[in-house]
């Protein structure tokens, strides 16, 4: 079995208020995984992601990247291994143009010249937006700025892209381009969501996250389809939908 991309265990965190997000959380993701996190709000799921690049350290337990342990002396190989979306796009998107944007984490590792250029450009072809590259990231719709800030994290070559909520307010056009453009990607995906028809079309593997601790993990729609799993933890599926009458996820 190869080693894993991300490895959890044991992994607990309380917040000073004496809240504990995380009561004990085990959890390993492999190369060339697409991994859905699901959960109720409150469930741990933001808490648990922030532990990955060290934005958060745990309580008790160890976070690994590729073997490598999550400490202050490791940070920043773990921040280039890791790359983070956010829900918002424009809490990545800064610069005068999207160009500057994607080039800013390469340049920052000491990139130049020609090698910096190629860095920047297989970002933006990577979510098809070669074409905005000269534009202000915000005359860009919101599909368009999110697509950006998958580029500005793929430009740093990660071993892992994690989305936070990756579909929320775009319309099914853009949720669209974007899932198109999530399939082709050769990373491995850790992917929060609460859009559970797009964890079944993009996520062979899901797990259910819950008051901090994982309570399933298993075939996304076998995850969906357990039905007192996910009542019991407050999920519910769209109106109609059923897990079992969408074809089975394919490993890349």
């Amino acid at each position: 079995m190869s080693t894993p991309v991300v490895e959890l265990r044991g992994l607990r965190h309380a917040y000073p208020d004496g809240h504990e997000a995380l009561r004990g959380v085990d959890l390993h993701v492999h190369p060339g995984e697409r991994v859905a996190l699901l959960g109720p709000n409150g469930a741990g799921k933001t808490t648990l992601v922030l532990h990955l690049n060290g934005v958060l350290r745990p309580d008790s337990g160890t976070v690994t990247i590729s073997g490598l342990p999550v400490a202050q002396d490791s940070l920043l190989e773990v921040r280039r291994r890791v790359g983070i979306v956010f829900q918002d796009p424009d809490d990545q998107l800064f610069m005068p143009t999207v160009r500057q944007d994607v080039a800013f984490g390469p340049r920052n590792l000491g990139l130049r010249g020609g090698e910096l250029d190629a860095r920047v450009d297989a970002a933006l072809a990577a979510v098809d937006v070669s074409d905005l590259a000269d534009r202000p990231p915000h005359h860009l719709s919101f599909g368009q700025r999110r697509r950006v800030a998958v580029a500005t994290v793929l430009a740093m070559e990660p071993e892992i892209l994690v989305l936070d909520e990756p579909s929320s307010n775009l319309d099914p056009a853009a949720r669209r381009e974007v899932a198109d453009i999530l399939r082709g990607l050769d990373v491995t995906v850790l992917m929060v969501t609460h859009d559970l028809p797009y964890a079944l079309e993009l996520c062979e593997r899901s797990v259910l996250l819950s008051d901090g601790l994982v309570v399933g993990d298993g075939p996304t729609a076998d995850v969906l389809g357990d039905r007192a799993l996910m009542a019991a933890h407050r999920l519910e599926l769209p109106y109609g939908f059923d897990p079992a009458s969408v074809p089975a996820l394919k490993r890349r």
